[in-house]
């Protein structure tokens, strides 16, 4: 039975129990609109065609680094519903090549209430806080909304990375095998 806070029940979090997401290293993260609803364009001959909703995504995801000295971004996509990317933290500016900052394995345990300003939760809560205030800006875009959560993984050598940047770089050609696709929801 899960366990309640506030008589509430409480999910647990998706996070690595006890590990620092503000050290260096690589993390491979998806994003869904809530309930997988296509905002940010349409995939058409294995291309993803932008809408204008999509491009704020781009544009956003694009200023990251910029706003976050300590953040790199390595190969990502935009899909209908989703975005995939790798975001490298990496707070030792002499190691900001890709895999210097790849984490060792070696779990990096801190108190879980100390600073959250540069760690990966917070650097998807900003990017997903600004995208939102800005589409709601424009016309008929009330109903847009993120899943509550994110994915992540933890990229701990080079073959994982280099076998997720190639499934980011072909996820526009594999969208009709897609699992966020809602069409293949239904089959």
């Amino acid at each position: 039975m899960q366990s309640k806070f506030k008589n509430k029940y409480k999910i647990k979090s998706a996070r690595l129990s006890g590990y620092d997401y503000s050290q260096n290293g690589m993390y491979f993260v998806t994003i869904c609109t809530k309930n997988r609803e296509e905002f940010f364009g349409q995939i058409e001959n294995g291309e993803m065609i932008l809408s204008d909703m999509g491009k704020i995504v781009r544009d956003e995801l694009l200023q990251t680094p910029k706003i976050r000295p300590n953040v790199k971004l390595d190969e990502w996509v935009i899909m209908p519903n989703h975005v995939h990317a790798i975001i490298e933290i990496c707070t030792d500016a002499q190691r900001r090549d890709a895999l210097q900052c790849v984490s060792t394995g070696v779990l990096e345990y801190k108190n879980k209430f100390g600073p959250q300003a540069n760690n990966l939760a917070s650097i998807i809560r900003g990017f997903k806080g600004v995208v939102t205030n800005k589409i709601h800006q424009m016309p008929n875009s009330n109903s847009f909304a993120w899943q509550s959560r994110f994915y992540d993984h933890i990229i701990r050598n080079e073959i994982s990375l280099n076998k997720i940047r190639e499934y980011i770089r072909t996820n526009p050609q594999m969208w009709e095998r897609d699992r966020n696709n809602v069409e293949n929801l239904w089959i």
